[in-house]
């Protein structure tokens, strides 16, 4: 019972991952990965991810539509927690006054964090209103591409 479990989350740990780079995010899995793409000029977006259940199942979707916008950060990039466990906790250390929340998003400029969409104002809420969230944080600090 054990393996057909680790091959079922394994699945499951694929496909968020194919889900969020699909919709253009890069995939971050190492500590220097993290500090190159979190310290760009620009805004840049982190999505950390997760199989969270209910909350991930929200997050990604969100994060995807949310890029329908005339505003949207720079770059996008993702980091995988309870998986990527280095490039996770690296990306952490940027979110100063937040604790570890996941899923969750920050946005970051010029490798400043400018705010945190964190995992209670992802479950349990609507799809649409975690992409208002979103979209409002674009609207706030992005340029219009």
């Amino acid at each position: 019972m054990n393996m057909d479990f680790n091959l079922f989350m394994n699945d499951v740990v694929r496909q968020a991952r194919q889900e969020i780079v699909h919709a253009g995010y890069t995939e971050l899995t190492t500590p220097e990965e993290v500090d190159e793409a979190l310290n760009k000029k620009g805004t840049t977006l982190v999505m950390v991810n997760s199989v969270c259940g209910c909350a991930g199942g929200i997050a990604r979707p969100a994060a995807m539509h949310s890029l329908h916008y005339d505003k949207r950060p720079d770059n996008l990039v993702t980091v995988f927690a309870g998986q990527d466990k280095e490039a996770t906790e690296k990306a952490r250390s940027y979110f100063t006054g937040y604790p570890p929340s996941s899923p969750s998003f920050a946005l970051l400029k010029d490798g400043e964090l400018c705010t945190m969409i964190e995992r209670h104002e992802i479950e349990g809420h609507e799809p649409m209103a975690v992409v208002q969230k979103l979209q409002d944080t674009f609207e706030k600090y992005c340029e219009e591409l």
